[in-house]
């Protein structure tokens, strides 16, 4: 068996996809789950937890999940703004003063929320540890002008975006973004999503990786289809910073608040996020429900113009409060469906018209971020599913 853990009646096509995905080495190793009508009806996993094959990847792996993270993000600011703590149309400047300098004062929520705040970087040099320092980031960002004119196109803020909407969260209700969603989201769900990992789960974290050893006689490597351009080079390295070998695959990293990109889950944590975004889900504790229907409106309305090709990613991606809408080049392009992928391949979103959340994490990292093969083979068969319930 390529897998372990739970396969509801009626969802054995995901198992199938997922096994494929192993057996045919694409997978090192990777979790799938999927929430349908507030139940879990998936939560495997399968592989191995890294890529010598010492150890099995299992349903208490942890696995660093990068800009899926940006989903979490999003939900901890919709739930501010369901408390009446934040309004995605208020300027940013309204609770965190300091941003609004160099001309930043009208910047909205929602702007800064679908990268249109034009601070993909900061001005200057960083280093490695600065990046690492919340109080560092949140200040260079507040003191670095707009790099494009604010709400003239949008530039895919890879890192900064989670201190950007983290330091929103942290002025309005005190608390940082990490503690935020351990009490507020995966706490309730009896999950684990952790930003700032603590330090005594390190060991059941998989290192992420680019493809299984490669023997002597192997062929090199093709080179990516496509290199960054020079927005996206400096929105994912910090003008530098982050090029570190191996990285995102340390403690510190780990342990650090980047919730742009450092999030930590499973697959069952993430899928249980985004389907008590929309439904009452059952959790260890009993029933939770995140979002009401009138905030989950409000935080999937589109921001970006349709078509409108991201200044960073030099593709077109439409973008809401944080979250992906679909689009075309789209892992998940149902009507209505919301969520994020993470460089590498992982993905989790919400599909409320089929009434279903869905998360996959992987420690093999491809270059597709929004299209990986692996990941639309798991959707694709988890829709299945879930349309043939509706007929039944």
């Amino acid at each position: 068996m390529a897998y372990e853990g739970f396969v509801a009646d009626g969802w054995s096509a995901v198992a199938e996809a997922f096994a494929h995905n192993i057996e045919s080495r694409e997978d090192i190793g990777a979790g799938v789950a999927v929430f349908h009508k507030g139940e879990c009806v998936v939560d495997i996993a399968g592989g191995y937890f890294d890529k010598e094959a010492t150890q099995p990847y299992t349903r208490d792996t942890l696995q660093l999940v990068f800009s899926t993270t940006k989903g979490v993000v999003a939900t901890a600011v919709a739930i501010c703004v369901e408390r009446g703590l934040l309004a995605y149309e208020q300027p940013v400047s309204l609770y965190w003063p300091e941003f609004a300098a160099h001309g930043k004062e009208h910047v909205t929520v929602a702007q800064l929320l679908s990268h249109q705040a034009g601070l993909y970087t900061v001005e200057g040099d960083l280093t490695y540890e600065q990046v690492l320092d919340w109080d560092t980031m949140v200040a260079r960002l507040a003191d670095t002008p707009p790099l494009f004119p604010v709400g003239s196109t949008h530039g895919y803020h890879a890192i900064t975006f989670g201190w950007l909407a983290g330091e929103l969260v942290r002025r309005v209700d005190g608390r940082s973004i990490g503690q935020f969603i351990a009490e507020e989201i995966s706490g309730p769900l009896g999950g684990e999503i952790y930003v700032g990992l603590p330090q005594h789960h390190e060991p059941r974290v998989s290192p992420v990786n680019v493809g299984w050893p490669r023997n002597s006689n192997d062929p090199p490597p093709t080179p990516p289809a496509v290199m960054p351009n020079a927005h996206l080079a400096r929105a994912l390295t910090l003008n530098g910073a982050l090029n570190v070998k191996g990285g995102f695959n340390r403690a510190d990293m780990h342990a650090a608040q980047v919730p742009g990109a450092n999030g930590i889950a499973n697959a069952r944590s993430l899928a249980a996020m985004y389907s008590a975004t929309f439904t009452e889900t059952q959790s260890p504790s009993g029933v939770v429900r995140l979002l009401n229907d009138n905030t989950r409106n409000k935080m999937t309305v589109q921001q970006t113009k349709d078509g409108e090709v991201d200044l960073c990613l030099q593709t077109q991606r439409t973008f809401a409060m944080g979250f992906v809408t679909p689009s075309e080049k789209l892992a998940f392009d149902a009507p209505g469906s919301y969520g994020h992928a993470g460089a590498g391949g992982s993905v989790s979103f919400a599909d409320p018209g089929r009434q279903m959340g869905f998360s996959y994490i992987m420690n093999r990292m491809k270059d597709s971020m929004f299209t990986d093969p692996r990941a639309v083979r798991l959707i694709e068969a988890a829709s299945r599913c879930a349309d043939a319930d509706a007929n039944l």
